[in-house]
């Protein structure tokens, strides 16, 4: 059956099913409400009538958006009707309800076509506003015999209930919103992380091509000038291949829930350490870095990731500490635990930017360094993955970051 006017087809409770209706998340909302369907049983409880339910009213649209029919009209979640024969494009256009107990002897509406039409002898239609006062629809309750509605108790009912359910729909609209925000910010996210790893892998191939590169380099005779150059670049690509490790780590283990190790049992840590100590010393070799290590226990952890964790903190220490002023690094075992040291002298870092200090992007009070601010976050992660943790300390102009581990990391 065509709408009058509109030539466009009614839609039914089978398009609500189907998820295709044109009002399906009103018609949502309100069968999902506990709050809804509560009202609408208090309405029959208190009224007597044997009908009530909510519309979705528009200028030429009438929805049944959620019903409780005793008195079998027919009218369920999504069913619609032309809106030229209902009462409530009388609610719509005056914004008053529209009420009677009995049709035969009420003089506004005794012989309506509407009431003749559909056998309605007691009505109630009520207007459902938001809270930015636009109009969604009507609160019904009809019958077929006489009920007394027009009581000042059910008036007062009715009107409460109408604007329960307004609050109620703009409260769920407002969740559905801030859920959808949430859903593209925690996708977008996503994304961001795996344009990252992306990024970081392309860009390994390139960067270890130059190293290769700089290491011939270094082989050939050389200008004075040339073996500044060489030293410059050695520095930058020392940069590049810790920022592009760290970039691909941090998104790994976001993508894919945190960092995993790999532990090796009486791992070669030592030469792991003196390894990335040396690379350091080789990219900046103005600055004095001293290794003092002392692992005299077995230990069991994931060299690569505890190496790559105090490669952070060296060149953390190259960056922010004092030119002039050595750098050391010192590997002891204390218990049943190995604490490895890197000290540098300094400004002290202010207190309050120690809390976020381990957090990622976060790059301390001085706006104008380099990098991603991710060193100390996945020095620190690396340290809780083997069960160990990350400290600074700063007393007397010395900045000391510890990181602890276990001597056997958990499985």
């Amino acid at each position: 059956m065509d709408q009058q006017g509109s030539g466009q087809q009614l839609q039914d409770h089978a398009a609500y099913l189907a998820g295709t209706h044109d009002f399906q998340g009103d018609i949502e909302r309100l069968t999902g409400s506990d709050l809804v369907g509560t009202i609408l049983e208090t309405v029959i409880l208190a009224t007597g009538m044997r009908f009530s339910g909510v519309a979705r009213v528009t200028a030429d649209r009438w929805v049944a958006c959620r019903t409780v029919d005793e008195v079998d009209f027919g009218l369920n979640s999504g069913d619609e009707i032309e809106i030229g024969s209902t009462f409530c494009q009388t609610v719509r256009d005056t914004s008053e309800m529209v009420i009677f107990g009995d049709v035969d002897t009420d003089p506004d509406y005794k012989h309506h076509p509407i009431a003749v039409a559909f056998g309605i002898v007691s009505y109630v239609s009520v207007p459902i506003f938001r809270g930015d006062g636009s109009f969604f629809g009507t609160l019904c309750a009809i019958d077929t015999v006489p009920k007394e509605v027009k009581t000042p108790r059910l008036l007062g009912m009715f009107k409460m209930f109408a604007d329960l359910i307004g609050r109620t729909l703009e409260t769920e609209e407002r969740l559905e919103a801030q859920e959808l925000l949430t859903e593209h910010d925690r996708r977008l996210a996503q994304i961001q992380e795996e344009f990252v790893a992306i990024l970081g892998h392309d860009l390994r191939n390139p960067v270890a091509a130059l190293q290769s590169g700089v290491r011939l380099l270094g082989k050939e005779p050389l200008s004075e000038r040339g073996n500044l150059l060489l030293s410059l670049m050695r520095a930058s690509l020392h940069r590049m291949h810790e920022l592009v490790d760290n970039m691909m780590l941090h998104a790994k283990s976001r993508l894919g829930g945190g960092i995993t190790i790999s532990p090796q049992p009486n791992a070669p840590l030592g030469d792991a350490l003196a390894h990335v100590v040396e690379e350091i010393r080789m990219a900046a070799p103005e600055r004095q870095i001293e290794l003092d290590l002392d692992l005299g226990t077995a230990l069991a952890c994931d060299p690569a990731r505890v190496a790559q964790a105090v490669s952070n903190l060296v060149s953390n220490a190259v960056e922010h500490g004092a030119p002039e002023s050595p750098i050391t690094v010192t590997a002891r075992p204390v218990g049943e635990e190995i604490t490895i040291a890197v000290a540098n002298s300094g400004e002290a870092i202010p207190e309050e930017s120690r809390r976020a200090l381990f957090q990622p992007f976060r790059r301390g009070s001085d706006q104008d360094n380099s990098g991603l601010g991710l060193g100390l976050h996945i020095a620190a992660a690396i340290a809780r993955a083997h069960g160990g943790g990350l400290g600074v300390d700063c007393d007397s102009g010395i900045t000391t970051f510890t990181l602890t581990l276990p001597a056997t990391p958990p499985a």
